[in-house]
């Protein structure tokens, strides 16, 4: 895909558009020479430079690479209009758009009905769910795992509401046991699941804890922000199948959290709240008399606690999935490349002379360490290898870190002394489906700073 060229075509096709409503001129305030425009240029990609290259395989840290072309296109497309999909009389085109795609994601999770919409952020939508958690059951604590994001406790600290943190099992997970014990105090009204936890990518049964919650009159909230478009690897006819019950359990959650702008290929921010029962619309109810008057249709804003939004993130990831469908053999063969890619790094790791696995990976996250008797040892080399990784003048790596207690370690590895309380172990994000050939070149590099 030419993304100059359609980025010129995105940009022609909305100026052949504005003169149909015909000439005007140009404030003077806002005209700005070619000249200027260039020397401020320079100095803008001059100063996006000091960046890491998260668009290369070579980058293997955090959860960041560059959207899609036909994001970038969509986005260019209605940025020059600049919807705002507040209300329908600001984005009429771009609400519909947004409509079209939530409908998308709620298929993908295997809900019937929906309430849903686009944020700014995989945060902004859990604070939505958690906020619907506190009308629909006031004065109840919700519950999140140990290893769940930051967001939640955060989230509850801004909505008033009481969190209370599940320990985990052996591989990440909130364990079922000490959340049962936790329900049966009768004190928990939501239960957070997180498929896909941001360090470790452990994925919680979200079957078995739907189940569990409903015995003690509980609702559940799943917090897919990562690892939500993994559900298509669940379907019967997934490229790279995986375990499919927690995700089908999904459909039962009252209600769900994805990042677009992570595995949807999406630019920063696009996150989405989907809702199971679109009754809870009745907690958004507000009046602004000045913005819902051109319809009588369902205003986003009229079910959203953000007010503007841009318009051009849902024509951004409603072009993509005109191309790329949230389907297995869609969007699904680029995730399932990104697995691929983790399971084989793990399986040269566990072969490894100088690098031990922490854990194997369930999504494309692998955790790794340098091989060490000590847990100082291990957190020392760690960073000496992700330090050296991006510092290198010549083929850099870049990596991130976890930190990890001393009895995760030792439940892991216990062949390593826990001489410490906690250390840092590697962590790497496969999320480029190019990591899937790059992989080798990858474990190499890795290799060769453990050795030192």
């Amino acid at each position: 895909m030419d993304l100059r060229h359609w980025v010129g075509e995105a940009v022609s096709s909305i100026e052949r558009w504005k003169k149909e409503s015909g000439p005007y001129e140009v404030h003077p305030s806002l005209r700005v020479d070619d000249d200027r425009m260039g020397e401020a240029l320079d100095r803008l990609v001059g100063r996006l430079r000091d960046n890491y290259p998260f668009f290369h395989p070579r980058y293997a840290g955090q959860m960041l690479k560059p959207p899609h072309p036909a994001a970038i296109v969509g986005y260019v497309a209605a940025m020059q209009i600049n919807p705002n999909n507040h209300a329908l009389d600001g984005g009429p085109a771009t609400a519909a758009m947004e409509k079209e795609v939530v409908a998308r994601l709620a298929a993908v999770f295997g809900y019937r009905e929906h309430l849903g919409h686009l944020t700014s952020s995989g945060t902004i939508a859990n604070l939505e769910a958690l906020f619907v958690a506190r009308e629909s059951h006031p004065g109840r604590a919700v519950a999140y795992s140990a290893e769940s994001h930051y967001t939640h406790a955060r989230m509850c600290g801004v909505l008033g509401v009481e969190g209370r943190r599940v320990p985990v099992d052996g591989i990440g997970r909130m364990d079922l046991d000490a959340l049962e014990d936790l329900l049966r105090t009768g004190e928990i009204g939501t239960v957070v699941a997180t498929t896909g936890t941001t360090g470790l990518g452990a994925v919680d049964q979200v079957h078995e804890i739907v189940a569990l919650a409903r015995r003690y009159g509980a609702r559940v909230h799943v917090d897919a922000a990562y690892g939500g478009f993994f559900a298509l690897l669940a379907a019967e006819d997934s490229p790279e199948p995986i375990d499919p019950l927690p995700w089908r359990g999904i459909a039962e959650a009252d209600s769900v959290v994805v990042d677009p702008h992570k595995h949807g290929l999406q630019p920063y921010g696009c996150g989405a709240v989907l809702f199971r029962d679109p009754s809870v619309g009745r907690f958004y109810v507000h009046d602004s008399p000045y913005t819902y008057f051109t319809s009588d249709e369902l205003h986003l804003g009229e079910i959203s606690l953000e007010c503007s939004r841009a318009g051009a993130a849902a024509a951004a990831l409603w072009l993509t999935f005109e191309l790329l469908p949230p389907t297995p053999q869609g969007l699904g063969r680029v995730l399932a490349a990104g697995r691929r890619a983790a399971v084989r790094w793990a399986d040269m790791i566990e072969s490894s002379e100088v690098l031990d696995l922490y854990q194997r990976p369930e999504l494309d996250i692998v955790s790794y360490f340098p091989a060490a008797d000590t847990l100082s040892a291990v957190d020392a080399a760690s960073r000496r290898v992700m330090r050296e990784g991006m510092d290198a003048p010549a083929d850099p790596v870049f990596l991130s870190v976890l930190r990890v207690g001393a009895a995760d370690l030792a439940r892991r590895a216990p062949h390593v002394t826990a001489d410490v309380d906690g250390g840092r172990i590697l962590r790497s994000v496969l999320m480029k489906p190019e990591q899937e050939t790059y992989v080798d070149a990858l474990h190499a590099r890795v290799e060769a700073l453990a050795r030192g």
